[in-house]
């Protein structure tokens, strides 16, 4: 399906952006300063002058990096939420957690009404810039709704506007029932899943194409969404428009895709500051380069991180004076592998695999051979398939990373299938 590709997103003022980025950070920074909370005791132990701070630039330049380990530190040391936190406890009505993919260890998070209300507009613009109408379009949210903030600030927020369709507990053959029952326009889900919904259409689920109404998806959730690949694959499936989006439980919704911009997030700046750095040196990146996301919430006030390390890779883009992530979230920092000298991200693996329509679902397998790291991909296939696909596939790698990748058939219905956040590389023990 092809996209209308014109100058993007209307210019903007930076100048103006960034003095309204400067009188919110400043304001947050003075409150955190008389508190005994996370970022009150940091300041005091980083001796920062408060008073002499007079421009973003002098934050950046003064204020060290937040980890997630600095984080979970402050979780473990005062249970079960921190001391980053604004006001008082009895304040906070909700309550969502991560997911835990990259530590195994889900932390909570809580938000006040008012922190809360600031993360659905910035929903809103999600909707807004996939050029959703009010009054017309209807949502179908195939999540199933666990402690997950994602789920609940998209479907909040549309529900402002839009008639929405929850789907937690079904099964994906009801799903696509009721998404054709209820003339659904819009499907949100998870690159991974819409792949697994679009695959049943037809007459493996007895729901023809004809009978859907969705004519746009916007997926969030995984890398995948910006991968051409995978797009071209999902918009053949559903004859529908993809539109990317990416957020985290700790900052919030961050970035949107626009109707004239595919494979690029426009990062919400007037609820974040944003750098893009050099994760050894912590230098910004010019553009043009690649580096780490780092976000300070300016908005999400009663949670606040300060310069957190996102762990995202992205590529950075001034355009018409936005910052864009050129091709999304490329990679998370921690998801890279050096194998024989070569940096591998996953994404960048997906992207060759979902040329090849014939692989319904694949896994990388990680290990140890002679202290050093080896993959091999185990790629499940459509009914019966010749060996010369599975050659066409290690060329296909091989051309791409300069890397001999064994492919391996898997047997069918072996590999797991996934709803959320799809784990398609596994750390296997050496023999």
């Amino acid at each position: 399906m092809s996209s209308r590709v014109s100058d993007g997103p209307p210019l903007i003022d930076r100048v103006r952006l960034r003095s309204n980025q400067w009188r919110k950070l400043r304001s947050i920074v003075l409150n955190l300063a008389t508190t005994d909370s996370l970022y009150g005791k940091k300041i005091r132990e980083w001796e920062l002058k408060v008073s002499r701070l007079n421009r973003i630039e002098d934050f950046i330049a003064q204020v060290p990096f937040t980890t997630k380990a600095d984080i979970q530190a402050d979780r473990a040391a005062n249970p079960p939420f921190g001391t980053n936190l604004t006001r008082a406890i009895h304040q906070y009505t909700r309550f969502c957690q991560t997911s835990g993919t990259s530590t195994g260890e889900p932390m909570a998070w809580v938000d006040t009404p008012e922190s809360w209300e600031a993360m659905l507009k910035c929903w809103q613009r999600v909707f807004e810039a996939a050029g959703l109408v009010k009054g017309r379009d209807r949502i179908f949210f195939a999540f199933s709704f666990g402690p997950f903030l994602g789920f609940w600030t998209a479907y909040e927020a549309a529900a402002k506007d839009f008639l929405v369709i929850p789907a937690g507990g079904l099964s994906s053959q009801a799903r696509l029932e009721a998404m054709a029952r209820y003339g659904a326009t819009v499907l949100c889900c998870t690159p991974t899943y819409a792949l697994r919904l679009g695959e049943l259409i037809g007459e493996s689920s007895g729901v023809e194409r004809m009978s859907l109404r969705i004519n746009k998806i916007i997926v969030a959730g995984e890398a995948g969404g910006s991968v051409p690949e995978v797009r071209k694959r999902l918009e053949q499936l559903w004859d529908a428009r993809v539109f990317d989006h990416h957020g985290m439980t700790e900052v919030g919704p961050v970035s949107y895709e626009a109707e004239d911009m595919p494979s690029c997030l426009i990062v919400i700046e007037e609820a974040y500051l944003a750098e893009i750095v050099d994760p050894k040196t912590g230098v910004e990146v010019p553009d043009g380069e690649c580096g780490e996301l780092i976000l300070t919430t300016l908005d999400r006030t009663a949670c606040p991180l300060l310069r957190y390390r996102t762990g995202d890779w992205v590529k950075k883009k001034m355009h018409r004076g936005r910052l864009v992530l050129d091709g999304g979230i490329l990679s998370r920092l921690d998801d890279m592998v050096v194998v024989r000298g070569v940096n591998v991200y996953p994404s960048a693996i997906e992207a060759v695999v979902r040329e090849f329509p014939e692989v319904i679902e694949f896994m990388v397998e990680q290990r140890k051979v002679d202290a050093m790291d080896e993959i091999e991909l185990l790629v499940e296939m459509d009914g019966n398939v010749a060996k010369p696909l599975l050659k066409r596939i290690e060329t296909k790698l091989r051309d791409t990373f300069s890397l001999r990748i064994p492919v391996r058939l898997a047997e069918p219905d072996s590999l797991p299938r996934h709803e959320f956040k799809a784990k398609r590389w596994r750390i296997v023990a050496a023999a």
